[in-house]
């Protein structure tokens, strides 16, 4: 009967030890992409390579980009541009970010809202943005 209960007790002593075992190794790959992402962001920063949302203002790491549509015709300097946001803040807002706009200083909403915008390509392949405004700030000047 003792011979049962010490190998009831080494079985539940494996099982914890296992137990533990994961969730420390998980823990630690939990910090290493954390210090992986602040590394990438740290980089980028040295290169200026960090843009910021215009909606919520998060920082963008590499490889994140801004969720936009840009109209027809593709051939001309100037072409009429909408941006719904980034991945933080659209489709689905992550807690406590608020989508603004940077010209009105309204809330966006996530649905039915977005920034419009004006995409300038210049001629060594550059391109740059202006916002003049949400969908608000058109509804208030079309009036």
């Amino acid at each position: 009967m003792i011979e049962f209960v010490v190998l009831f007790a080494l079985v539940i002593f494996i099982f914890i030890l296992l137990n533990w075992l994961i969730n420390w190794k998980a823990y630690g790959q939990k910090e290493k992409n954390v210090e992986k992402a602040k590394k990438a962001r740290e980089e980028a920063a040295k290169k200026g390579l960090v843009i910021n949302c215009p909606l919520c203002r998060s920082a963008l790491l590499p490889g994140e980009d801004l969720i936009s549509r840009v109209y027809r015709p593709m051939n001309v300097p100037d072409q009429l541009c909408t941006v719904n946001g980034c991945p933080h803040c659209y489709p689905v807002p992550e807690p406590g970010l608020k989508r603004e706009c940077p010209v009105c200083g309204k809330n966006v909403p996530v649905k039915e809202g977005h920034l419009v915008a004006r995409l300038f390509n210049y001629d060594s392949g550059k391109k740059h943005v202006i916002v003049t405004g949400c969908t608000e700030c058109c509804k208030r000047q079309a009036k």
